[in-house]
């Protein structure tokens, strides 16, 4: 028999937005009802914390701790919740906050027969420390926008989902598989959107020496095909702005969200966004080209076609760097980056992406991206 629905849940906030908010949104385990326990230091991760909670239809409750050395004074704010709420079913979540509040919240929770549980994020699980129930399985209900919505982040342009024509889907194969051949010309046809772009056109003009490329020209053939761009005289005319900013390089988003797609059933993705725009509370912003949900962990895959191997054009570590910081920030400390390049990078950036926990997949590597998903995604 299913024990009775949890009214309360009391809750240590922490840097760890997900294990308070995971329990907290399953179905079997909502309460009506979330006390936030909260010191000075957290006041920003409880308003991210409590901002899903309300969305969600949980009343909650903040009870604020002056200091988090003073176990006596952390024990008494937790009785005088358990007083307030005699009668009441309550369950105490002890996976944040700092080792001295879970002692006393734990001290607090056997004196009033609370049932205790500690969520594994390894195993998504809850385990009740306590009494018959064991592991229970959490739901995966979690989306992104409430995900890091729960680490202090909005979603500026809303949670795009791009479906790509199955033309498009030849072309992008065709780039990928014949990555040897294409570097050269796809440059070239990098910078003219890029140029087309800066002067708020949809053409840009062919130099003498494009228009006698003959490896520009197949390219080109292949893009005309896809609907994304013609060449008239000396001219190469974009489709529109989403085709120049698919032929600038926006294709290769395209071609990996198309493979996480592929992959959802199988490795448990269960919500994916590609070009998302986050905004921290103070206005700063961040892109995640593509960012998917999989075992209640944020992945994010950042996508760069610029050439990043020659040593006049060192950005391959500045864009290691940059991910690593954005996994640390938007999606805390299970958050999982990876790089996907259509040009090689160099050893040492090799060892700098190890060295920073980043997968990368460069080069011909992109035609094997589902494979590397499931090695990357799975535990």
């Amino acid at each position: 028999m299913r024990p009775e629905k949890t009214q309360v849940h009391v809750l240590l906030v922490s840097a760890q937005a997900a294990p308070n908010l995971l329990p907290a949104l399953d179905p079997d385990l909502k309460p009506d009802e979330a006390v936030l326990i909260v010191t000075a230091k957290m006041r920003p991760r409880a308003d991210a914390l409590e901002s899903v909670l309300k969305e969600t239809g949980i009343r909650t409750t903040r009870v604020p701790l002056d200091n988090e050395h003073d176990y006596a004074a952390i024990e008494a704010a937790l009785m005088k919740v358990a007083g307030e709420r005699e009668g009441q079913r309550i369950a105490l979540n002890v996976t944040g906050g700092t080792k001295l509040m879970a002692l006393a919240a734990q001290s607090v929770a056997q004196a009033w027969n609370w049932p205790v549980f500690y969520v594994d994020m390894d195993t998504d699980e809850v385990i009740w420390l306590a009494g018959e129930r064991g592991r229970q399985p959490l739901a995966r209900q979690l989306r992104l926008r409430h995900y890091l919505q729960g680490y202090g982040f909005t979603v500026e342009n809303g949670i795009q989902r791009p479906q790509p024509r199955s033309h498009h889907n030849t072309l992008m194969q065709t780039l990928v598989t014949q990555i040897g051949s294409l570097e050269t010309p796809l440059s070239q046809l990098n910078w003219l959107a890029q140029q087309a772009e800066d002067a708020g056109r949809l053409e840009a003009a062919l130099t003498a020496q494009q228009q006698d490329s003959r490896s520009l020209e197949a390219l080109l053939r292949n893009f005309e095909a896809a609907d994304v761009a013609r060449v008239t005289d000396d001219k190469v005319v974009f489709a529109d702005t989403d085709a120049r900013a698919f032929a600038k390089g926006g294709w290769l988003e395209h071609f990996v969200y198309r493979a996480v797609e592929a992959q959802s059933g199988r490795l448990g993705i269960r919500d994916k966004a590609a070009n998302l725009v986050v905004m921290d509370a103070l206005g700063v912003k961040n892109e995640l080209d593509v960012a998917f949900l999989a075992r209640n962990r944020l992945f994010v895959i950042e996508c760069k076609t610029a050439r990043m191997d020659k040593p006049e054009a060192p950005k391959a570590n500045d864009t290691l760097f940059k991910l690593a910081e954005i996994c640390r920030r938007v999606g805390g400390l299970g958050t999982q980056g990876m790089l996907a390049s259509y040009r090689r990078v160099r050893e040492s950036e090799k060892r700098l992406a190890h060295a920073l926990g980043i997968e990368l997949v460069c080069g011909p590597e992109l035609a094997r991206l589902e494979e590397r998903l499931k090695t990357w995604v799975r535990p």
